[in-house]
């Protein structure tokens, strides 16, 4: 525990972890997009702490490190044009509604910075779609501006949005490098997958977690390709877009809102993963990784009760065979 500012906070080491490995996708957004991420980034930590502080000054528990981390991953999955205001009262909503209702942290039953996202992507779905920002390129980029132009959807749509419209696919050069339209964190592939190896080698994260989710991805995707499910993006271009990368290395990994048996960890990533498919292709909602890793969220308490049942049945199966023999 240390103090800042005159107020306690715990040490979290998989929170600066996470922090870690998400400063260099923060890096690259500021270059694309301008300081403007920076400033959403100051707001949204504000807003959550000024949430978390008001439910802990009775109460004079430390504060978590863990706030930081959502506001730092729920700033990566905003456009870069998000109106300031929207950004905190988003990140309120999210540690109130994703975290301090359920009794705080490591209580929560939803990822906090996956519940803003929705809230604000429901509440204001003209602010936050009626038009993406420009990504910049050669150096130095956003690193001398502060935000970059932002044009109508038609113009500038992300590729889950051109798919949705009219089933044209963006050139994997420019998914692989985050030079389309989308969310801040939109990075570089390499980027992400650097950050999820850090966290692997640190052993911060959950592999069941990560290998249930992919393959029921895969799984879906490739089934709903064999079935002529024409709404359903090619596997590859599904799997460079809509935040699907983002989300399977640093929301699916939160341990908090994950099963916590180890069966239940793979059924539980399968569940975002097949739910993602299921969402892209019949739903209006052209990412799907949010609501299907909140849905996972939802499911992963049942799923444990389910698994831990199924064990004690087969326990006491094998047990009454032993004391018949």
């Amino acid at each position: 525990m240390y103090e800042l500012f005159g107020f306690k906070f715990m040490k979290q080491a998989n929170m600066r972890a996470v922090l870690l490995a998400v400063t260099p996708i923060f890096i690259f957004a500021i270059y694309s997009y301008g300081w403007r991420v920076l400033a959403m980034l100051l707001v949204s930590i504000v807003a959550g702490y000024l949430t978390e502080y008001m439910f802990k000054r009775k109460s004079k528990k430390p504060m978590t490190e863990a706030t930081l981390v959502s506001a730092s991953l729920f700033t990566l999955v905003l456009p870069s044009s998000t109106p300031l205001w929207i950004v905190a009262v988003g990140m309120i909503f999210g540690i109130l509604f994703g975290r301090e209702v359920f009794g705080g942290f490591g209580m929560n039953v939803f990822n906090p910075a996956l519940v803003a996202r929705a809230f604000v992507y429901v509440s204001f779905p003209v602010q936050l779609t009626a038009g993406w920002a420009k990504n910049l390129t050669g150096f130095p980029g956003g690193f001398v501006r502060w935000s970059t132009e932002v044009v109508d959807t038609i113009s500038q749509a992300t590729p889950m949005l051109h798919y949705q419209y009219d089933q044209t696919t963006a050139p994997i050069r420019d998914l692989l490098f985050g030079t389309v339209a989308g969310s801040a964190g939109e990075a570089p592939k390499i980027l992400i997958l650097i950050g999820l190896g850090y966290l692997l080698y640190k052993k911060m994260v959950f592999r069941e977690n990560l290998i249930g989710m992919m393959t029921g991805f895969v799984a879906l995707s490739l089934l709903f390709t064999a079935l002529g499910v024409e709404s359903n993006p090619p596997l590859v271009q599904s799997l460079l877009t809509g935040g699907f990368l983002f989300g399977w290395a640093f929301m699916i990994t939160d341990p908090i809102s994950s099963a916590r048996t180890k069966e239940g960890k793979y059924i539980y990533g399968f569940i975002a993963g097949a739910m993602t498919i299921v969402i892209r292709a019949f739903a209006i909602f052209p990412g799907g990784v949010m609501f299907a890793i909140l849905i996972a969220n939802m499911f992963g308490p049942i799923v444990d009760v389910a698994v831990n049942g199924y064990k004690k049945a087969r326990k006491e199966k094998a047990s009454g065979q032993t004391k018949e023999a």
